[in-house]
């Protein structure tokens, strides 16, 4: 089998899909790997170093996307979908749920798609769990992000000069990012809480030594059976958003990181708490491109509002795109040999892990949610 790795075309995409530890796995079971040339270098990842693992590499990219598998970090464009191999597959981040119309045009090309996005949060796909391992890269680097903004420093010090207190850290959400986000700020000196509709992910914030803010609300059963914290009522968002405005108002960071697949990011926080908030605060929202958890986001770049620095956190991962690279590249060997545990690609439809990741294939649509999108249905 030919596994095909092109440069990203996506502006600002730094991460490759395969870094060369990855790619000499896979030689390992005798599949063939294929690297346009310079993919990996804004990864640190060399054309050589792709060469001492194994892979071919090769100048022209169609030559790649011709190849049986093509593996990519960012959803193929038009160009690009036209370039693959009819019949051929297909694993990547595909946005199915936001951009429904690639999966069309993926049946279209009768390309057998998966989306990593789509992997069933169950045991057996924990290793292929790249939405989590792409997550933790974040909620690192929205810590650092808001340090580098914030006048302050994170850590209590004791000098002659006097004690300087540590900055306070308020993290919304505590999924991967948002505990990731906790642990690093933490590391950092910082005081840290955090708050969930969810009440069940309390112990695995007080395990990294935040306190868990419990709000006056009713949220009923707001995790979904994949994991993910399930969208609620406008009445609902409404008095959360004012009772985080009272809790927000002490802080000096805050990263936001709600989001529900395939809907816009719950607005948390409104200009009121904004304008709550200490002057030299800095939000971090990494649901920027999905409407924004706050207010005052503005998803193409950092922005000031009443003294406050706003930081959308947009592909945050494609700033380490070393270790996202490393990590991303993990899950999709793992997915791979799940996919082809003889060297050749079985779609065993039965398998909850291959059906349940599948996008397209023989032509059609296979995802249910996705397919309701595209012909106008309700998500």
């Amino acid at each position: 089998m030919r596994i095909g790795v092109p440069a990203e075309s996506t502006a600002g995409e730094r991460r490759v899909a395969l870094a060369p530890d990855s790619v000499r796995l896979l030689v390992r079971e005798e599949m063939e790997v294929v690297v346009q040339s310079g993919a990996g270098v804004a990864a640190g990842f060399d054309d050589a170093s792709y060469e001492a693992a194994g892979a071919t590499i090769v100048n022209d990219a169609g030559e790649v996307l011709g190849a049986d598998l093509v593996v990519k970090v960012q959803a193929p464009n038009e160009a690009e979908i036209g370039q693959l191999r009819e019949g051929a597959s297909l694993i990547s981040f595909l946005r199915p749920l936001d951009a429904p119309e690639t999966a069309q045009q993926l049946a279209e090309r009768r390309t057998t798609a998966f989306s990593m996005e789509l992997m069933p949060r169950i045991t057996r796909a924990q290793s292929m769990d790249a939405l989590s391992s792409q997550a933790t890269i974040a909620g690192y680097r929205a810590v650092l992000l808001a340090s580098t903004h914030l006048p302050k420093i994170f850590p209590m010090l004791v000098t002659a000069a006097g004690t300087i207190q540590p900055a306070r850290v308020f993290v919304i959400g505590a999924g991967v990012a948002g505990l990731q986000a906790i642990a690093t700020a933490r590391r950092l000196g910082a005081v840290v809480e955090a708050y969930d509709t969810r009440a069940v992910v309390a112990e695995q914030v007080e395990s990294l030594g935040a306190r868990f803010v419990e709000l006056d609300l009713d949220t009923g059963d707001a995790e979904d059976a994949g994991g993910y914290a399930k969208a609620q009522t406008e009445e609902f968002y409404e008095r959360q958003r004012a009772e985080l405005g009272k809790k927000l108002a002490q802080s000096d960071v805050v990263i936001t990181t709600a989001l529900v697949p395939g809907q816009r990011a719950p607005l948390l926080i409104d200009e009121a708490a904004v304008k709550g908030l200490k002057t030299g605060s800095v939000i971090v929202d990494l649901a920027a491109e999905n409407g924004g958890n706050c207010a005052c986001t503005d998803p193409s770049g950092p922005t000031t509002a009443h003294g406050v620095t706003i930081l959308p956190g947009a592909n945050l991962p494609s700033d380490i795109p070393a270790n996202a690279s490393q990590m991303y590249g993990k899950n999709v060997v793992t997915f791979i040999k799940h996919l082809a545990p003889e060297g050749e690609l079985v779609f065993d439809l039965d398998d909850e892990i291959t059906s349940g990741a599948m996008l397209s294939h023989e032509g059609r649509v296979t995802n249910d949610r996705v397919k309701a999108l595209l012909e106008g249905g309700a998500s």
